[in-house]
């Protein structure tokens, strides 16, 4: 068998490399994991805050620190410089430069190109972190800071990984694209990997997102998520605020339109009620309620988790189907009203509700913004108010759907049963990932989200976390995928 795949690679023009024991590699890596914990430890440290003013110096360390141990552990590192960012009107800020770097060039071999991200969420421990979010704690087997899920401890994995594995003999060229500006929008991102396309990406066969959670305890692989199309619904009536003792009753008041239209988006039951909304939605097929019958999920820690006793949706299969593939709406907020507390008797002159859609595979965003105005035009309309009304779409971002039966997909699989002995779940993402589908559209590559993050870790909250399992086998889980990927 070791012959017949030697001479497969060889007349396919691949290199081969045999696969490195399981025992070996892993056994390495489990030496080491004292070591993984300190770095992150140290990484963790570094206050990192994409949107703080104040902390640009320590992002800018913070990927100076992931350009030194790229270095050091063999690959080559270019810094690519995205300019100033303008904060605030007259204030300008650099923006952190990006990290392109690369293990290999044998162009024998795979290429895989690997994004992550450097930057943080805010976090004080005034916030209601029971420690110092910038002080990593071992606790209860997890790993606590700011960072140790979202991102800097997937990134680390990897990059441990990728060490581990040169050890024996890297089998697949890696190309790895780190930023330090996620949190806040990755200013500058898109038009980088536009620059790029020719160069840095032009021998890249795979691209893999770090930055992704499981959907249970069992490893999960990430093949989809939904578009958002965010929108301002704007009322304007007086020209400026009145007193609801001296004008209620007499006037058409901007807030009223402003709920009424809010009331008409959607039914009790989570329907959402404009014409037309649903109908690209794709018909769900006997194949894939196979796939969502098969996924580890349990509603009871859905519910211990959240606090929640009753969902729109009683079973697993048609939970996570609302939850990912099909179209939902949510009202948000509104600006402009009183939201204080106490009590304040104002008639608001202008109010702005703000609501979103996830949209799902073949929902076209400029199609849901035609659909949304006219609607919320005629209802408006019908109202009868004087008022002015306005509908304005925010963002349109895509959804994005991948091909679960590609070749980065089954090396995967192939390398999550190789480490924790279990198939892998394939889920999809209730939220948007616009790079995932920028990287596709741009660079037409096969994409892929397989991150280690734990489905309880917090990423953007208070005491985030990830497990010291998960930390240590998902290192092992990118060594595997390396491995697994140069059969392909």
């Amino acid at each position: 068998m070791l012959f017949l795949l030697y001479m497969v690679c060889l007349l396919s023009g691949r290199a081969f490399l045999s696969p490195v024991p399981n025992d070996a590699l892993f056994k390495h890596i489990d030496d080491h994991k004292n070591e993984y914990i300190k770095r992150l430890k140290d990484w963790v440290a570094i206050e990192s805050d994409s949107s703080d003013p104040s902390k640009r110096d320590q992002l800018e360390h913070m990927m100076q620190v992931t350009k030194d141990y790229i270095s050091q552990i063999g690959g080559k590192v270019e810094m690519a410089e995205l300019g100033e960012q303008e904060y605030s009107p007259g204030i300008k800020l650099p923006l952190p430069p990006v990290i392109l770097a690369e293990f290999g060039n044998d162009t024998n071999k795979p290429t895989v190109c690997f994004y992550g991200h450097m930057d943080v969420q805010p976090a004080k421990k005034d916030d209601g972190w029971k420690t110092d979010p910038y002080v990593l704690i071992e606790k209860d087997g997890n790993l606590f800071g700011r960072g140790t899920s979202d991102d800097k401890g997937q990134v680390l994995a990897l990059l441990h990984a990728v060490e581990s594995v040169k050890k024996f003999g890297l089998p697949v060229n890696v190309k790895l694209f780190i930023e330090g500006m996620e949190e806040v929008g990755s200013n500058g991102l898109e038009k980088l990997v536009e620059d790029k396309k020719d160069t840095f990406f032009s021998n890249v066969d795979y691209i893999v997102v770090t930055d992704t959670p499981w959907l249970s305890t069992k490893p999960g692989i990430t093949y989809g998520a939904r578009g958002n199309c965010y929108f301002f619904i704007e009322v304007e009536g007086a020209r400026r605020d009145l007193h609801s003792g001296g004008f209620g009753g007499t006037v058409h008041e901007a807030m009223s339109d402003l709920v009424y239209l809010l009331g008409v988006l959607a039914d009790v039951n989570g329907k959402i009620l404009i014409p037309g909304i649903y109908d690209d939605v794709l018909p769900v097929t006997d194949k894939e309620k196979e796939l969502y019958r098969d996924l580890e999920f349990d509603l009871k820690d859905l519910k211990r988790d959240t606090g929640i006793n009753t969902f729109l949706h009683s079973t697993k299969e048609d939970l996570l189907m609302y939850r990912w593939r099909f179209p939902s709406l949510s009202i948000h907020g509104i600006e402009g009203a009183f939201s204080g507390s106490g009590t304040k008797t104002v008639i608001p002159a202008k109010v702005i509700g703000k609501f979103s859609i996830r949209q799902v595979p073949k929902m076209n965003p400029s199609l849901v913004e035609k659909q949304v105005s006219e609607y919320l035009e005629a209802k408006f309309a019908e109202r009868k108010s004087p008022n002015k009304m306005k509908v304005t779409m925010v963002i349109g971002a895509q959804p994005w759907l991948a091909n679960m039966n590609e070749a980065q997909y089954m090396a995967a699989r192939n390398a999550v049963k190789r480490v924790f002995n279990v198939d892998a779940d394939m889920i999809r993402a209730g939220g948007t990932i616009p790079i995932a589908k920028h990287f596709e559209d741009v660079l037409g590559k096969s994409v892929m989200l397989l991150g280690i993050g734990g489905p309880d870790d917090a990423p953007h909250g208070q005491n985030e976390k990830i497990s010291q399992y998960n930390y240590i086998e998902g290192t092992k889980l990118y060594g595997s995928f390396l491995q697994e990927l140069a059969s392909f």
